[in-house]
């Protein structure tokens, strides 16, 4: 049964290249993550808080050592807000941040990241660069660039297909970490 009139499955029984993409972009992502979780388990944080940590990293270079509201950081990480809570609560722990009372709401706390988290940041920083270096090794710069397009085109369709046409640049900007 190895009929090509669906387009998935060519005539060596390989899945189409509308299909290998997909697969692709799945086991690089699943083995960067696999190969970023061994680099980083000798700083002591896990993928989830260097994702948080990551986050409350970026957001102190725009809004400086303020830090964030505990629910917006659970609204810009789309994770539930006792979900945050307990990664919160981990980081907390481990000295990389703190809970400061907000001044506008005594309720809410801001979560802002200690010296000991900058300085898990710089090094999370330094493993990346040395992450994205060796998976890029030996691949063209122009090469590069051309994959970064697809990828960018391809997750503004995801968006769009899932938020409606009104996804803008800046839900599409990232920063590599």
């Amino acid at each position: 049964m190895n009929d090509n009139t669906t387009g998935i499955i060519d005539k060596s029984g390989r899945a189409s290249s509308d299909l290998r993409i997909g697969y692709f972009v799945h086991d690089v992502s699943r083995l960067r993550r696999t190969l970023f979780d061994q680099k980083m388990k000798p700083l002591g944080v896990t993928r989830s808080q260097w994702w948080v940590l990551a986050q409350l990293g970026r957001s102190e270079k725009t809004l400086g050592e303020q830090g964030m509201l505990q629910t917006e950081l659970a609204n810009v990480l789309d994770v539930g807000k006792v979900t945050v809570g307990g990664l919160i609560d981990r980081l907390e722990a481990g000295g990389f941040v703190r809970r400061m009372p907000c001044p506008n709401d005594r309720r809410a706390k801001r979560v802002v990241v200690t010296e000991a988290g900058r300085a898990t940041l710089r090094q999370m920083q330094s493993v990346s660069q040395e992450l994205n270096a060796l998976i890029l090794k030996d691949i063209p710069k122009e090469a590069i660039r051309t994959a970064e397009e697809v990828l960018a085109k391809m997750k503004t369709n995801i968006m769009q297909e899932l938020h409606g046409n009104n996804v803008g640049e800046d839900d599409l900007a990232g920063e590599d970490l």
